[in-house]
């Protein structure tokens, strides 16, 4: 099955509420298309820290694919980008370990 697809939401200076999180998908895992410009906010709804994958598309960092892995601790929501095209491609693929992990995908 293809990659489930987190949608992108616009930020403003006059707030922007935001949508429903995608709940993460550890089997189809997800995309989010980048600009350059899209952050993820990521929250482990679990009592157990949670991986999630930002695949690359060459060698960053000294990392090479399939990418940067980052723990998300119990109970904590983290922001994680801006992604670089040229790093991470125009679709970025992303990993999750766990459906106790929700995305959502921001433009600033």
């Amino acid at each position: 099955m293809p990659r489930v697809a987190i949608p992108v939401t616009q930020s403003s200076r006059a707030g922007t509420v935001l949508p429903a999180a995608t709940t993460g998908d550890a089997v189809n895992n997800h995309s989010v298309a980048n600009d350059g410009r899209v952050i993820l906010m990521v929250k482990n709804t679990g009592a157990s820290s949670r991986n999630i994958t930002f695949l690359t598309t060459r060698k960053v960092d000294g990392i090479a694919t399939p990418g940067r892995v980052e723990a998300v601790p119990a109970g904590e929501t983290q922001l994680f980008g801006p992604f670089p095209p040229t790093d991470y491609g125009t679709t970025l693929s992303v990993d999750v370990a766990h459906a106790e992990l929700t995305l959502n995908a921001i433009r600033v």
